[in-house]
């Protein structure tokens, strides 16, 4: 597997839908807009509409012609068909153990022992359709404390996978934010509202703007708020790079006491987590399998 055979299978594992038949697949890529402007108040249809430019060719160097592109109110979808022999087609077979599109989606061993290179660059399609950089994504409130956001919907195991890659090419993660009761209803305030399903949500994976430049965006008004963002981040005294460039087994851990939440034990939550109690998302991430 080449460079941009890797990337175009990270657009895969990050919003892509298999369809397969006896002969043929064909592979649907969604590209999201979080927003319908940037926050210097461009039209991100425009920038994902430019960015195509330069994603289209490498997808047509690893597939070839032809792909389709259909733009929406919303996102855009990249879609192709191709042999189940052809050479592309068969390494999804080999590095995706699993699944059909981006809530069941598994990654096979075989990732991980792809090259640095190799890793960054899946990366980086996984980025291009699931993560953002916003102004507002920032830390504790405070200025310039900007972040990326890898959002994935309920695939645990794709959060565990994604945050083992991060820590392979050597990119630590500040938090993340579990689709989980004990996170994203920590005092029951929804659930006293009636609303017991309110906390099934995405989960969020926070990176340091700066520690996210290794891997970057090819949508251009991604990587243009990474860079600039980065650079805020590094003039201010608050942070560094050296305090960014840590993982949570190298600082203290806050725990806060969080009320036992009813739905610690739905049934939608993975075995391996189901009846527990997190009173850190460090707890959780090492159940799933991302520690030192």
């Amino acid at each position: 597997m080449n460079i941009k055979s890797a990337y175009l299978l990270g657009m895969i594992f990050g919003n892509g839908e298999i369809q397969r038949e006896s002969q043929q697949t064909t592979i649907t890529i969604d590209i999201p807009y979080k927003n319908l402007k940037t926050d210097d108040n461009n039209d991100v249809q425009l920038y994902v509409k430019s960015s195509l430019f330069d994603m289209r060719p490498i997808m047509e160097e690893v597939i070839g012609n032809p792909i389709n592109t259909t733009s929406g109110e919303h996102s855009t979808k990249l879609s192709f068909t191709r042999d189940n022999n052809q050479l592309f087609m068969q390494i999804v077979s080999d590095y995706i153990e699993s699944g059909t599109k981006q809530q069941n989606i598994k990654m096979s061993s075989k990732v991980f022992s792809l090259s640095r290179d190799h890793q960054r660059s899946l990366l980086r399609g996984i980025a291009d359709v699931t993560a953002y950089i916003r102004k507002s994504n920032i830390a504790y409130g405070q200025a310039n404390q900007h972040r990326v956001y890898i959002e994935v919907p309920q695939n645990w195991q794709m959060v565990a996978d994604i945050a083992n890659l991060l820590k392979s090419v050597d990119v630590p993660i500040q938090t993340i934010d579990f689709g989980h009761p004990n996170f994203r209803d920590a005092n029951m305030t929804k659930y006293n509202e009636g609303k017991h399903s309110f906390w099934k949500k995405e989960h969020q994976i926070k990176i340091w703007a700066n520690e996210f430049i290794p891997i970057g965006f090819n949508v251009t008004h991604k990587q243009k708020a990474l860079e600039e963002y980065s650079n805020q981040l590094l003039q201010d005294s608050t942070l560094n790079a050296t305090k960014t460039h840590l993982y949570y087994w190298q600082k203290s851990i806050r725990r806060k006491t969080k009320p036992i939440h009813p739905c610690e034990n739905d049934c939608s939550l993975p075995d391996i987590i189901r009846g527990k109690h997190y009173a850190s998302w460090t707890e959780l991430a090492e159940d799933l399998g991302y520690h030192g």
